[in-house]
């Protein structure tokens, strides 16, 4: 069996997704399409607009074969660590040959070289982003400026370039057995707060249901007839408490936090100012911050991370097409245990059951923002 793979959130899923979806099918020649996917929470730092389960359903309704959880450790970690996490759990399963995603440069060769060279990166380069970071630079300005010369600017610097370029680090830093299949992405650009004529981003889209505007064409009918449920924004103030009671020493280890920076998350929480609005600078992004205070929420810290990245993860399925029992088997098959019934989590050992804590508790965090039950039947 071939499988094509995508990493995302579908948060929502948009008509842009489906284009790449049916894209990764034809180009690919795969016999299936696997997404792993984010779970409640996305890399943002914010709860995603459906549950988990919603989301995967609407991407096997879409055209998709199955839907794996992406490790919340990894889905709410910056853009390295949440490419590193996806990549590794693709390449404990044999039969994953491709992954597909969206890019705003899709050069497949590109993306290979630029990777390689990245991860060999010269100390001089390195000298730079220094002294860039020490002038209050954000990374990853840092990082493009210090490549400037020898790198198109927009591979650094466009959000899918930036992910496709960690997805390509991490299948080279793996040595997995995955070619990349690169996409170039329709309609208005992954930041982009204007709804186009059909494509429109993710971050559009939301908007816009903020704002109560119709998005009828720019995603499928059975998405807009689940964003009626969506969950409350009320996720600041519980992360505001967990800052509030945590000390800190542990807050600082939490991933991307330090610099002091811990110190001024915690004098905020005890205010009546907004969190991201507060504390976004030229260095400190407002993703970095959500993130941050999302995973103190979660009590996720940067060696956690590490030493699930060093060991094997699991496969939990949360949607798989009805009759792909080819494909389950396949799963089944990978270097990975699979979680698909009550008492598969027996098969994990102390690190993996400690990374299956983390998406409990996010499930129960998610619960409190939303009074919609999900269905959690993974057969679509």
């Amino acid at each position: 069996m071939k499988i094509c793979a995508i990493i995302c959130e579908y948060n929502p899923f948009h008509n842009g997704h489906l284009y790449q979806l049916n894209e990764a099918k034809q180009r690919s020649g795969a016999d299936a399409v696997v997404c792993v996917m984010s779970g409640n929470f996305v890399q943002r730092g914010e709860a995603a607009l459906l549950d988990k389960f919603t989301r995967a359903r609407h991407a096997v309704l879409a055209g998709a074969d199955a839907v794996l959880e992406l490790p919340t450790l990894f889905a709410t970690a910056n853009a390295e660590l949440f490419a590193k996490g996806a990549v590794k759990l693709l390449s404990s399963i044999p039969e994953v040959q491709t992954l597909c995603f969206g890019a705003e440069k899709a050069d497949k060769e590109l993306f290979k070289r630029a990777a390689l060279l990245l991860l060999n990166e010269p100390k001089e380069i390195s000298a730079s982003i220094q002294a860039l970071l020490a002038k209050g630079v954000s990374y990853a300005k840092a990082r493009a400026s210090a490549w400037e010369t020898i790198l198109p600017s927009e591979l650094l610097c466009s959000p899918n370039n930036i992910l496709g370029l960690e997805y390509a680090k991490a299948i080279a830093s793996l040595q997995a057995n995955i070619d990349i299949l690169p996409i170039q992405r329709k309609g208005s650009g992954y930041s982009s707060a204007e709804l186009g004529e059909n494509y429109s981003s993710a971050t559009a889209i939301r908007q816009a249901l903020k704002d109560g505007k119709t998005v009828h064409n720019q995603l499928p009918g059975f998405v807009e007839t689940d964003l009626q449920n969506c969950a409350d924004d009320c996720l600041e103030t519980l992360e505001k408490y967990a800052l509030l009671t945590t000390p800190t020493e542990r807050i600082a280890r939490v991933c991307d936090c330090g610099e002091g920076l811990e110190n001024a998350l915690k004098r905020v929480a005890g205010t009546n100012e907004p969190l991201v609005e507060t504390l976004t600078s030229a260095r400190y992004t407002a993703s970095r911050i959500r993130r941050i205070a999302l995973q103190n929420l979660l009590k996720i810290e940067e060696q956690q991370i590490r030493e699930s990245l060093d060991r094997d993860l699991y496969l939990r399925v949360l949607a798989i097409k009805n009759g792909r029992n080819d494909l389950l088997s396949a799963l089944g098959n990978a270097n990975a245990p699979l979680l698909v019934r009550a008492h598969d989590e027996d098969k994990l050992n102390e690190i993996q059951k400690r990374c299956l804590e983390t998406d409990l508790l996010a499930e129960k965090i998610y619960a409190l923002l939303s009074e919609a039950e999900p269905k959690k039947d993974i057969f679509v």
